[in-house]
């Protein structure tokens, strides 16, 4: 099935989507599945990586919530490359909604290859 977001990428490499939810992708009335603010948050940073052609998986995922994300509003998911070192990626990534940060991640990423 998949989300279908269409990412963009900025001139310093990060990139960036809009998502919208609907009532099926809600935790309570309103407000999106934290489940699926990881899974945004780390599509995210995987689709960066994919950006500069680099082929890598999550070897760890932290996600702070800040409040809570409304389902039925436009939100913009971005994500950027920290570091990388022999194969490990240190990625961050942030969802805001009307301007305001709801939720941000930091994972870090490993390529097989290496």
């Amino acid at each position: 099935m998949g989300l279908a977001l269409r990412y963009s990428t900025a001139p310093d490499g990060s990139v960036s989507a809009r998502f919208i939810g609907n009532c099926a992708l809600e935790s309570y009335p309103g407000v999106l599945h934290g489940g699926l603010v990881a899974t945004l948050l780390d599509g995210a940073m995987t689709n960066c990586l994919f950006a500069r052609d680099i082929r890598a998986m999550t070897a760890e995922l932290r996600v702070r919530y800040r409040s809570p994300v409304s389902a039925a509003e436009e939100l913009t998911v971005r994500a950027w490359l920290e570091s990388s070192h022999h194969g490990l990626f240190e990625m961050r990534a942030e969802i805001t909604q009307s301007g305001s940060l709801k939720a941000r991640a930091n994972g870090r990423f490993i390529s097989p290859n290496e």
